[in-house]
C-alpha cells in the first residue's frame, strides 16, 4: 500500500516538475543575438548571387530580407549577430546545392502554408552543413526531400507561437531522405519531428521538449537513436511499420497524458531497444502487433522502465518480443495485455521489484519465477478510468481478497523463470548480465 501510494505521489511530481533538471547538452554552441528593434532588413540575395563557388560570406550584425536561394556550394556565416527574416513569405532559406554551410544564424518569420512546406531551411541537396543556427516563428524548422549525406548539428527550433500544437509544424522533416546526421539540435514548441520512407539516418543527443512526437518514423527502417532526451511529449518515439531500428541509451520522461507513451511500436520488426530509460510517463512500452513479420523479434534489453502507469502496454498476445535484463521499477502495472497472455513472449533475467521470493544461494537471481497474474475481476480492462483509485482501500482489499480467495481463476500475464534479485540501475544491470553471459557462455 505504502508504495502503491510513493508511485502515485512520484508521478504526480513528475507532471508538475517538467523534464529532469540536468539535461543533454544540445542545441546552440554559441547564442545568436537577436536584430535591433525596428531594423530594416538589408538586401541579401544580390550577395549571394554574385558570389563564386567556394566563397565565404560573413554577414555584418544586423537584419537581412528573406527569402533568399542558394544553388552553388558556399558558406553563409552570420558570425552569431545576422538573422534572416522572410517577412512571413515562403521559406527564409531555399538551398539548391549540394556541400554547403550555413552557420551562426538567426531565420525567422516564414510562411504559414502547410502545402507549400514553409521552412526555416528547406534542403534539396546533398552533403550540406546546417550548424548553430536559431530558426524561430517558423512553421517548419528544416525540410529535406530526396537528399543524403547532409549533417543537422546543434540547432535550436520552435515553429509558430500562436499555432495551437496540433497545427504547428514540424522541427525537422525527412523524405525519402537516406544518410543523414542529426545529432546535438535542440527542438521545443513544434508538433513533431517526423521521419518518413527514410533510411539509414543517424539521430544522436537532441533534446525535445514540449511536442506532440518527438520523433515519429513511418516506412524508415534501419535508423539509429542513440543518447537523445525527450521530455513532456505526448510520444517520445514511435516506430511505425518501420523495422531494424537500433535504439540505444535514449531518456525520455513526462508522456502523461491519456494516451501518451514513451516508445511506441506498430507493426514493426527486427528493432533493437537496448539501455534506455521510460520513465514517469503513462505508459513505458507501447506495442501494437510487434514484430509484424513471422519469425522476426524485437529484442528489449537494459532498459529501465519505471514509474509509470504501464509498464508495457500489449495491445495484443502476438508472439516474437524478448525481454531480457530490464529493469521494472515502480509502475502502477508492470505489464498489460489486451488479450489474454503476454506470456507467449520471452521473459528473462529482469529486474521486478515486485518480486516476491528469496535467493537463498546468493547467485542475483530469484529461487522461484516471477509470476505476473491479473486480479480484481480484471476491473480496469473495460473501465480504465477505475485505475484512477488504484492503491485506495478500496481495491487494495478487493486485490487482497482476489489473491487469498479468488472467485475465478486470476489471468497469467507472464512468467519470468530467472528474475535478477536485486540491482540499483541499468549500469548494475549491464554488469549483471555480462556475469551470466560469460557463465552460460562456460557452461556449454
Amino acid at each position: 500500500m505504502k508504495r502503491l501510494i510513493f508511485v502515485l505521489i512520484s508521478i504526480i511530481i513528475a507532471v508538475h516538475a517538467g523534464p529532469a533538471k540536468n539535461l543533454i547538452r544540445a542545441g546552440l554552441r554559441h547564442p545568436i543575438e537577436p536584430p535591433p528593434p525596428n531594423a530594416s532588413p538589408l538586401p541579401l540575395q544580390p550577395m549571394i548571387d554574385t558570389a563564386s563557388p567556394g566563397d565565404t560570406i560573413r554577414l555584418a550584425p544586423g537584419l537581412y530580407a528573406g527569402p533568399i536561394t542558394i544553388t552553388k556550394p558556399i558558406v553563409l556565416d552570420g558570425q552569431y549577430m545576422a538573422t534572416i527574416d522572410a517577412g512571413g513569405r515562403g521559406s527564409v532559406i531555399y538551398l539548391k546545392t549540394d556541400s554547403a554551410h550555413i552557420k551562426n544564424l538567426r531565420l525567422q518569420n516564414s510562411g504559414s502554408s502547410h502545402d507549400q512546406l514553409d521552412a526555416g531551411i528547406q534542403i534539396r541537396g546533398n552533403y550540406n552543413i546546417i550548424e548553430n543556427v536559431r530558426i524561430e516563428n517558423c512553421l517548419f524548422g528544416m525540410d529535406l526531400q530526396n537528399v543524403e549525406h547532409n549533417l543537422i548539428v546543434n540547432n535550436e527550433i520552435s515553429s509558430k507561437e500562436e499555432l495551437p500544437l496540433a497545427i504547428k509544424g514540424d522541427a525537422i522533416r525527412l523524405w525519402y531522405s537516406r544518410y543523414n546526421k542529426v545529432i546535438s539540435n535542440y527542438w521545443h514548441d513544434v508538433r513533431d519531428m517526423v521521419v518518413w520512407y527514410s533510411l539509414f539516418n543517424f539521430f544522436q543527443g537532441n533534446l525535445g521538449i514540449g511536442n506532440r512526437y518527438s520523433i515519429h518514423f513511418m516506412y524508415s527502417h534501419n535508423n539509429r537513436i542513440q543518447n537523445n532526451e525527450f521530455h513532456n511529449n505526448s510520444v517520445g518515439v514511435f516506430l511505425m511499420y518501420s523495422a531494424a531500428t537500433i535504439m540505444i541509451n535514449n531518456t525520455i520522461t513526462g508522456s502523461n497524458r491519456p494516451d501518451a507513451m514513451c516508445l511506441g511500436m506498430k507493426e514493426t520488426s527486427s528493432n533493437e531497444i537496448i539501455g534506455n530509460r521510460f520513465l514517469y510517463s503513462s505508459v513505458g512500452v507501447y506495442i501494437d502487433h510487434s514484430p509484424f513479420e513471422e519469425f522476426k523479434t524485437n529484442i528489449f534489453e537494459r532498459n529501465e522502465i519505471a514509474f509509470c502507469n504501464v509498464g508495457v502496454q500489449f495491445h495484443s498476445e502476438l508472439e516474437g518480443n524478448v525481454f531480457r535484463f530490464n529493469i521494472f521499477k515502480d509502475n502502477l502495472s508492470q505489464v498489460a495485455v489486451r488479450g489474454n497472455t503476454a506470456n507467449d513472449n520471452v521473459w528473462e533475467y529482469n529486474c521486478w521489484d515486485d518480486f516476491q521470493g528469496f535467493d537463498r544461494d546468493d547467485d542475483n537471481i530469484g529461487d522461484t519465477p516471477y509470476v505476473l497474474l491479473e486480479y480484481v475481476e480484471h476491473l480496469w480492462d473495460n473501465k480504465p478510468e477505475v485505475r484512477f483509485f488504484f492503491g485506495t482501500p478500496v481495491l487494495a482489499l478487493l486485490d487482497f481478497l482476489e489473491k487469498l480467495a479468488p472467485f475465478t481463476p486470476p489471468r497469467l500475464i507472464l512468467e519470468d523463470p530467472y528474475p535478477v534479485y536485486y540491482c540499483k540501475d541499468i549500469k548494475d544491470i549491464t554488469r549483471f548480465s555480462e556475469t551470466v553471459v560469460e557463465k552460460n557462455a562456460s557452461s556449454k
